[in-house]
């Protein structure tokens, strides 16, 4: 009996173990913006929608208006340092456009968020932003260059 609850504690210690291994491979992504994510091309079809679809709350230079917070700069890197561009994509997903939250579709969204990553002068790479949210969550926004951070 005491043989057997100690193999059955070692192996929901195991679980546990590898569960805990699970949450923090989740939590700490293991790419970032500047691994170029998008591409040229996409960050291009993505200027057209931002025009459309988004300039005329954050404005042409991504500078943001009122209410409509900054897509650029300083004050946008600040706000997303450290989160993930799949946090960036569900709230633009759910919340945007202001006027009618979820009009936009997943490819759209990725190429607007294409732009605005190409606008913060973060490289592009040779494939597309991905369109699912899980995967999206798996790419760091870093204000600063991984080799910079020393």
């Amino acid at each position: 009996m005491k043989i057997g609850i100690a193999v059955a504690a070692r192996m929901i210690g195991g679980s546990a173990i590898g569960a805990l291994c699970s949450l923090r491979a989740q939590s700490s992504p293991s790419r970032s913006v500047w691994d170029g994510v998008y591409t040229e091309q996409q960050a291009n079809r993505g200027g057209a929608l931002y025009r459309q679809e988004c300039s005329g709350c954050h404005g042409d230079s991504l500078t943001g208006a009122d209410e409509a917070p900054a897509l650029a700069g300083g004050s946008f890197i600040a706000n997303w340092d450290g989160l993930t561009v799949g946090d960036l994509f569900e709230r633009i997903r759910i919340s945007m456009p202001a006027n009618r939250p979820g009009k936009l579709n997943r490819e759209q969204i990725a190429d607007i968020l294409s732009y605005i990553l190409a606008f913060n002068r973060f490289p592009a790479g040779k494939t597309e932003l991905e369109r699912q949210t899980e995967v999206l969550k798996e790419i760091r926004l870093e204000s600063t260059k991984p080799d910079q951070k020393k």
